[in-house]
């Protein structure tokens, strides 16, 4: 059984893998060289990389670098553990990012680090303390913030939604940097922005089939995807619900020209 937490020394080139349990990485001395899903950071002293469950990620430190690792169990555990915090968790656990630690927090992490962190009750409190107090950092430093402008997005996507979208074009629209939109989208909304740019376009198009006679291969089109067949792999996937079906529930006359 993988410790939930351990101390581990990085002294080689960059290594990529993957494991299918999120992690966080603190940097206790030196620097090592962090990548996530294609997402370059630097972990060092007071830092901590988030890691999400089976992403693909590089770590390397030629010079040499000390880290506290937390490798998260399950989901389960943090319901069991972490208490009112647990979904705060599972929202930040489940995007890369890297972080920087307060005062307390960084103290926190040095003791954890010169303690017998095999002992399964210092492990165990260790841990959830840790996750706690980073969900609450990041649940207060959003509260005093202005709410994202859901609507403006919600605009734009409808206007674009026949275009390949990015983090970054929603990003802009909020004045933030990708990573800190991403991280407060997950807050504010509890999905990834990708997930909810799917879901937009999924619910436009059933607006579509309901109220258009349109084919459903240009409905497919008008909503950015590139093929009929992805385009109903989807509505089954995440609506559970078919183009017919749907289309069942409110007839509509056929424009001529579409078959």
């Amino acid at each position: 059984m993988q410790p939930l937490l351990s101390l581990r020394h990085y002294s080689h080139d960059l290594l990529s893998h993957s494991h299918d349990h999120s992690q966080l990485v603190f940097g206790l001395n030196g620097q090592l060289e962090f990548e996530v899903a294609g997402v370059g950071s630097r972990v060092t002293r007071h830092c901590v990389a988030v890691v999400p469950a089976a992403a693909q990620h590089a770590c390397g430190s030629p010079a040499g670098s000390d880290c506290l690792v937390l490798d998260i169990p399950s989901e389960r555990w943090l319901k069991e553990r972490l208490g009112t915090h647990a979904d705060a968790s599972l929202r930040l656990i489940d995007s890369s990012q890297a972080l920087s630690l307060n005062t307390a927090q960084g103290q926190l992490v040095g003791w954890l680090a010169a303690s017998p962190i095999n002992d399964p009750v210092i492990a165990e409190q260790g841990a959830a303390l840790l996750l706690a107090s980073l969900v609450s950092e990041q649940s207060c430093k959003h509260a005093s913030e202005p709410r994202l402008p859901l609507h403006a997005i919600d605009r734009y996507i409808h206007e674009h939604a026949a275009h390949p979208l990015q983090v970054a074009d929603l990003a802009r629209l909020a004045g933030l940097s990708t990573a800190h939109f991403h991280s407060r989208f997950l807050v504010e909304t509890g999905q990834t922005p990708m997930e909810y740019v799917r879901n937009q376009r999924l619910e436009l198009a059933r607006q579509m089939l309901l109220s258009s006679s349109l084919a459903v291969g240009e409905i497919a089109a008008r909503v950015g995807y590139s093929s009929q067949s992805a385009f109903t792999a989807a509505l089954s996937r995440h609506l559970g619900c078919t183009a017919r079906s749907i289309r069942a529930t409110q007839a509509v006359p056929r424009q001529a020209g579409h078959t």
